[in-house]
């Protein structure tokens, strides 16, 4: 009796086993820092529908989600292990590279080492693109984050609209003002007196007014954005004046407030409503 009660929990458990997304560990080299950093990769797992409509000559959307400061590659994957049954859930990928501890995802004009916005805008996609089945343009490519990951998906979204098709943020520091003895943001753009052209140019709140010049003059894509942010988080003022600032741009965008702070339960509860809203952009590009 034991042996026949078994029996179904470990057949179920291998048929939902051979449907499960795949995470790959991997390191991706970066010519312009000279050096490698690891990466996850979370790859969706075709079923017989889909293996049916051409099954492994398909190609999947690809979610850039970056983490915060002090975060690592694998940051996301440990915190948030649902990211598998999102990934199978919407037919996506999903990508976490490394930004360093504190990279805040721009190329650092004060030190010359840090080379982040090379390395996430251009040196993981082109990798990525050569070694997996991704759709290899801006309408199957997005990016987000947490906190220093969702100012650093803004920003390389809004310098690379033609590359990106959409962008979020989950408790974004979208002006760094709010925390500028904080956080090494010094350490990457200098003071803000002796190189406030540095913050002119590398923090978002700023960057968005240069997007902006370009999409009046035809030369940037429209992009489609996301960010939202917890009611009790020290950047939900930073937020809200994003937010505002946007408005007076008219720039179309999706801004969401809700309770929480800066934690990983925010966090958690956050990113399944960007991936819904980042599934429908890219169902809305495919037709």
């Amino acid at each position: 009796m034991i042996r026949k009660a078994f029996l179904p929990v470990i057949i179920f458990s291998l048929v939902t086993a051979s449907h499960a997304a795949t995470v790959d560990t991997i390191s991706i080299y970066s010519n312009a820092m000279h050096k490698e950093f690891k990466c996850v990769v979370i790859k969706p797992e075709l079923n017989k529908k889909h293996a049916g409509r051409g099954g492994k000559n398909m190609e999947f959307p690809v979610v850039y989600l970056l983490h915060g400061y002090d975060g690592w590659y694998s940051n996301w994957i440990i915190r948030v292990p649902q990211l598998k049954e999102y990934a199978d859930q919407y037919k996506l990928m999903i990508v976490c590279p490394d930004g360093g501890k504190s990279s805040w995802y721009f190329d650092s004009p004060v030190d010359s080492t840090m080379k982040y916005e090379t390395y996430i805008s251009n040196e993981v996609p082109a990798y990525i693109d050569a070694h997996y089945p991704t759709i290899k343009n801006r309408a199957g490519r997005v990016i987000t984050g947490l906190s220093m990951g969702g100012h650093g998906a803004f920003l390389l979204a809004l310098r690379h609209p033609d590359f990106f098709g959409a962008c979020g943020s989950m408790s974004g520091g979208m002006d760094l003002n709010y925390s500028r003895n904080k956080f090494d943001i010094m350490k990457r753009l200098g003071d803000t007196l002796t190189h406030a052209e540095n913050w002119q140019k590398n923090v978002v709140i700023h960057v968005v007014d240069e997007y902006k010049k370009r999409l009046q003059t035809s030369l940037a894509d429209t992009l489609t954005m996301i960010f939202d942010c917890g009611v009790d988080d020290f950047y939900f003022e930073a937020n809200k004046l994003f937010h505002e600032k946007l408005l007076q741009l008219k720039l179309a965008h999706d801004y969401i407030v809700r309770p929480g702070k800066h934690d990983w339960a925010y966090w958690r509860n956050a990113v399944p409503y960007q991936l819904l809203f980042f599934s429908n952009f890219f169902k809305r590009s495919a037709k």
